[in-house]
């Protein structure tokens, strides 16, 4: 007999490894394809409103504008966050958000994040809003 005390998490440890494992070889085809976005559903506009919006805060921001919020602080961390980008900007579409705007957001954050950040935002805008490399 041992006298180290048994781990109680050893087998929460094992079976989240597991999981893992499993998930991962389910997502692989889209992990390789670089375009892991588009396992996740778009958020219904009026979910976006209620959440996002103004219901919990009626003098607050719409959910056009915070996710236009959310896509400027996205570009400014650049390359890290390519699968967010896309995500944000097909929400914000959905919501009314124009081309222009999410063009202009882009923009303004290339004066804190930089022209590499700016360039590559705007690459990926455009993925999303062409639907580019996305299956029919």
């Amino acid at each position: 007999m041992s006298d180290a005390p048994h781990n109680p998490f050893e087998s929460l440890f094992k079976q989240t490894q597991e999981m893992t494992e499993a998930w991962l070889k389910a997502a692989a085809p889209a992990l390789a394809s670089g375009r892991f976005d588009k396992m996740w559903p778009e958020v219904p506009p009026e979910m976006l409103e209620a959440f996002l919006g103004k219901q919990f805060n009626p003098e607050g921001l719409e959910a056009k504008t915070r996710l236009l919020l959310t896509l400027q602080g996205l570009t400014i961390q650049g390359a890290l966050a390519e699968m967010q980008i896309r995500t944000t900007v097909r929400q914000a579409i959905s919501v009314g958000a124009t081309p222009q705007e999410i063009a202009e957001t882009i923009g303004l954050a290339s004066l804190f994040g930089g022209a590499p950040a700016m360039t590559k935002a705007m690459e990926l805008a455009r993925q999303a809003i062409d639907g580019d490399g996305e299956d029919d």
